[in-house]
Protein backbone atom coordinates (compact mmCIF):
# COMPACT_ATOMS: atom_id res chain seq x y z
CA UNK A 1 0.00 0.00 0.00
CA UNK A 2 1.25 3.48 -0.86
CA UNK A 3 2.11 5.80 2.02
CA UNK A 4 3.17 9.44 2.20
CA UNK A 5 6.09 10.16 4.52
CA UNK A 6 6.86 13.87 4.49
CA UNK A 7 7.90 14.66 0.91
CA UNK A 8 8.42 10.98 0.01
CA UNK A 9 6.20 8.26 -1.40
CA UNK A 10 6.75 4.71 -0.10
CA UNK A 11 5.16 1.43 -1.13
CA UNK A 12 4.75 -0.51 2.12
CA UNK A 13 4.87 -4.29 1.80
CA UNK A 14 4.16 -6.93 4.40
CA UNK A 15 6.94 -9.25 5.55
CA UNK A 16 5.98 -11.97 3.03
CA UNK A 17 6.18 -9.52 0.14
CA UNK A 18 9.55 -8.22 1.40
CA UNK A 19 10.81 -11.79 1.54
CA UNK A 20 9.48 -12.64 -1.94
CA UNK A 21 10.81 -9.45 -3.48
CA UNK A 22 14.18 -9.87 -1.75
CA UNK A 23 13.97 -6.13 -1.13
CA UNK A 24 12.69 -3.53 1.27
CA UNK A 25 9.88 -1.09 0.66
CA UNK A 26 10.75 1.22 -2.27
CA UNK A 27 10.79 4.94 -1.53
CA UNK A 28 10.84 7.96 -3.85
CA UNK A 29 10.47 11.72 -3.76
CA UNK A 30 6.92 12.83 -4.61
CA UNK A 31 8.29 15.59 -6.84
CA UNK A 32 9.94 12.93 -9.06
CA UNK A 33 6.62 11.24 -9.91
CA UNK A 34 6.04 11.94 -13.61
CA UNK A 35 2.99 9.89 -14.57
CA UNK A 36 0.55 7.21 -13.51
CA UNK A 37 -1.05 4.76 -15.93
CA UNK A 38 -3.45 1.88 -15.46
CA UNK A 39 -3.15 -1.51 -17.12
CA UNK A 40 -5.85 -4.15 -17.03
CA UNK A 41 -3.44 -6.98 -17.86
CA UNK A 42 -0.07 -6.70 -16.09
CA UNK A 43 1.51 -9.63 -17.96
CA UNK A 44 2.25 -7.74 -21.19
CA UNK A 45 5.56 -6.53 -22.62
CA UNK A 46 4.31 -2.97 -22.18
CA UNK A 47 4.14 -3.46 -18.40
CA UNK A 48 6.87 -6.01 -17.65
CA UNK A 49 10.20 -5.08 -19.19
CA UNK A 50 13.48 -7.00 -18.89
CA UNK A 51 14.37 -9.83 -16.57
CA UNK A 52 13.55 -10.43 -12.91
CA UNK A 53 16.58 -10.04 -10.69
CA UNK A 54 16.13 -10.39 -7.73
CA UNK A 55 12.67 -11.45 -6.72
CA UNK A 56 10.00 -14.11 -7.08
CA UNK A 57 8.05 -14.80 -10.21
CA UNK A 58 5.61 -17.39 -11.50
CA UNK A 59 4.00 -16.27 -14.80
CA UNK A 60 0.35 -15.21 -14.50
CA UNK A 61 0.42 -15.87 -10.74
CA UNK A 62 2.88 -13.57 -8.93
CA UNK A 63 5.74 -11.15 -9.62
CA UNK A 64 7.54 -9.56 -6.69
CA UNK A 65 10.82 -7.72 -7.00
CA UNK A 66 13.05 -5.94 -9.44
CA UNK A 67 12.92 -6.10 -13.23
CA UNK A 68 16.18 -5.08 -14.92
CA UNK A 69 16.02 -3.67 -18.45
CA UNK A 70 18.06 -1.47 -20.79
CA UNK A 71 16.48 1.77 -19.54
CA UNK A 72 16.94 0.96 -15.84
CA UNK A 73 14.99 -1.02 -13.29
CA UNK A 74 11.35 -1.36 -12.27
CA UNK A 75 9.88 -2.48 -8.97
CA UNK A 76 6.93 -4.87 -9.35
CA UNK A 77 4.19 -6.21 -7.10
CA UNK A 78 1.78 -8.14 -9.34
CA UNK A 79 -0.82 -10.72 -8.35
CA UNK A 80 -2.60 -12.90 -10.89
CA UNK A 81 -4.32 -10.88 -13.63
CA UNK A 82 -5.44 -8.05 -11.38
CA UNK A 83 -5.18 -4.49 -12.74
CA UNK A 84 -2.03 -2.53 -11.88
CA UNK A 85 -0.88 1.06 -11.69
CA UNK A 86 2.43 2.00 -13.28
CA UNK A 87 4.05 4.94 -11.52
CA UNK A 88 6.87 6.46 -13.56
CA UNK A 89 9.64 8.40 -11.83
CA UNK A 90 12.47 10.66 -12.94
CA UNK A 91 15.90 10.44 -11.32
CA UNK A 92 15.10 7.63 -8.86
CA UNK A 93 16.57 4.18 -8.24
CA UNK A 94 13.51 2.56 -9.82
CA UNK A 95 12.32 4.05 -13.12
CA UNK A 96 8.82 2.63 -12.54
CA UNK A 97 6.77 0.98 -9.83
CA UNK A 98 4.18 -1.57 -10.98
CA UNK A 99 1.76 -1.96 -8.07
CA UNK A 100 -1.79 -3.23 -7.52
CA UNK A 101 -4.57 -0.85 -8.45
CA UNK A 102 -6.59 -0.21 -5.31
CA UNK A 103 -8.77 2.67 -4.17
CA UNK A 104 -6.31 3.30 -1.33
CA UNK A 105 -3.35 3.60 -3.71
CA UNK A 106 -5.30 5.92 -6.03
CA UNK A 107 -6.33 8.11 -3.07
CA UNK A 108 -2.71 8.44 -1.92
CA UNK A 109 -1.59 9.45 -5.43
CA UNK A 110 -4.40 12.03 -5.68
CA UNK A 111 -3.42 13.57 -2.35
CA UNK A 112 0.34 13.44 -2.97
CA UNK A 113 0.40 14.83 -6.49
CA UNK A 114 -2.96 16.25 -7.62
CA UNK A 115 -1.52 17.63 -10.89
CA UNK A 116 -0.71 14.12 -12.18
CA UNK A 117 -3.56 12.89 -14.35
CA UNK A 118 -4.94 9.60 -13.07
CA UNK A 119 -6.44 6.84 -15.17
CA UNK A 120 -10.21 6.53 -15.19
Amino acid sequence: MLKIEGDSLRYEMNWRENLGALARDPKSQITNLISVTRHQNPWTKEVLRGIRAPGTGFPFLIMLGTMLHLRGRDFCVIYKKRPVLVLEFNGERFKRWVIPETEENLAVIRSAKPQVSLPE
